[in-house]
């Protein structure tokens, strides 16, 4: 196996040493399909040596369906469009003021399986959350984190060559009535709350940081490397 020095001059294998950086990349306001075709390319893309990433945006008004995601659970989209994409999951709603974080993992290099990558993502969420005395959980039946049985984050996921994209969403301090639209995940009558109603981030960015900083501490992560826009091939 190949090893390289770390910053302390130390000889460290070559997957633990790429396993000890991430990329943060900055996306802001996004279009949905926009990102979402470019998540398909970078994993298609990526390499044994390329750093995983944490893709941190906002999307305009987007209900998304997963892959066994059922059309009845869409109950009045309006004027918000549809999108049918390859994550896990039912439908979900996606708009401004919610956080979402696509995770961009090589699972064969971090030795994850994809059940214990969902159990990260959402103690990443749980401790975020904690960090502002709000008392939040997953459920094993319904993936997500919850408050008092309403819900503050989804997860969905795709694996492809043993790496992931798409991730999690954080309502932090969004219009919330398009959830009524949908049956969220697939269950009627979900209630959907958020963070800003609870004492926790206050705004996007607030959110962002503390979130990264829940990410570094679950993986063990040394270096970050900050980054926006979505040209990564000229990182």
């Amino acid at each position: 196996m190949h090893s390289v020095s770390n910053h302390a001059g130390q000889q460290v294998p070559l997957e633990q040493h790429i396993n000890s950086q991430l990329v943060v990349r900055d996306l802001a306001l996004q279009d949905y399909t926009t990102v979402w075709h470019a998540m398909q390319q970078f994993t298609d893309q990526r390499n044994a040596s390329t750093p995983d990433q944490l893709w941190l945006l906002e999307h305009n008004p987007v209900f998304t369906l997963g892959q066994a995601g059922k059309e009845e659970h869409l109950l009045f989209p309006g004027d918000i469009p549809v999108v049918k994409v390859d994550r896990g999951g039912q439908v979900t709603y996606h708009g401004p003021g919610q956080l979402v974080v696509y995770v961009l993992f090589d699972l064969k290099r971090r030795n994850l399986g994809v059940r214990q990558l969902v159990t990260l993502l959402e103690q990443v969420l749980v401790s975020l959350l904690a960090s502002y005395g709000i008392n939040a959980y997953a459920k094993s039946d319904a993936p997500g984190v919850y408050v008092n049985d309403a819900k503050i984050a989804s997860l969905g996921l795709r694996v492809r060559k043993g790496c992931t994209f798409h991730g999690l969403a954080l309502n932090v301090n969004m219009d919330l009535a398009p959830f009524s639209r949908i049956n969220p995940c697939g269950y009627a009558g979900m209630t959907m709350i958020q963070s800003n109603d609870l004492g926790g981030p206050q705004s996007i960015a607030e959110a962002k940081q503390r979130i990264v900083q829940c990410f570094m501490q679950q993986l063990n992560v040394a270096t970050l490397q900050h980054t926006t826009g979505l040209d990564w091939q000229n990182d």
